[in-house]
């Protein structure tokens, strides 16, 4: 049975630990949710003991194991109505920021505005000192310039929204489903 254009979602993980459980929690709040995972998100999920499996019970998973991102076809079948990245590390922000396409989750972000699809960042080195829980300890970071500067030229992106919080995902994300006339739901998809 085929489904309604626009109909779904596309979150993309990356290899970001910051805020990936509220970005998780989130996602399984919405309704009709992919996961699209970065190699590095695979390797970063299980340091954070979040296994695949039990993710794949929840959502349909896109691995990044093709030279080409053969998932990111599914953008072109009028599937998805909103990509996000979230959590997203530098390395991703920075990619985005520039045009670069050589993960999946960017793949996705650029082939998106290429079509005129939302994105939405969650890009963790916004401020000049983040606190963040690492897979052991508590830890602070301070983002460089070029860090914080490169969430700045993402917001420049057409067709592009960037969080800084958790909370200022979620005010994204329930604007975007309103404006699509979309309810949002805690129940499985």
């Amino acid at each position: 049975m085929d489904e309604p254009k626009r109909s779904r979602l596309a979150w993309c993980l990356t290899g970001c630990g910051h805020f990936l459980d509220e970005s998780l929690a989130l996602a399984a709040s919405l309704p009709a949710v992919d996961l699209f995972l970065s190699a590095a998100a695979e390797e970063v999920l299980p340091i954070y003991k979040l296994e695949l499996k039990a993710l794949k019970s929840r959502f349909r998973i896109f691995r990044d194991k093709t030279a080409s991102g053969v998932p990111v076809g599914m953008l072109y079948g009028d599937m998805y109505h909103t990509v996000v990245i979230a959590p997203a590390t530098s390395n991703t922000v920075a990619k985005c920021a520039l045009g670069i396409s050589d993960t999946l989750p960017t793949n996705m972000f650029a082939q998106a505005g290429k079509l005129g699809i939302a994105g939405i960042v969650l890009a963790c080195d916004t401020e000049p000192v983040v606190v963040t829980r690492s897979p052991r300890e508590w830890v602070t970071l301070r983002p460089r310039r070029i860090e914080l500067d490169n969430v700045q030229r993402l917001r420049g992106i057409d067709f592009c929204q960037v969080a800084r919080t958790p909370a200022q995902l979620q005010a994204l994300l329930q604007a975007r489903m309103k404006e699509l006339s979309l309810a949002w739901n805690t129940s499985s998809s």
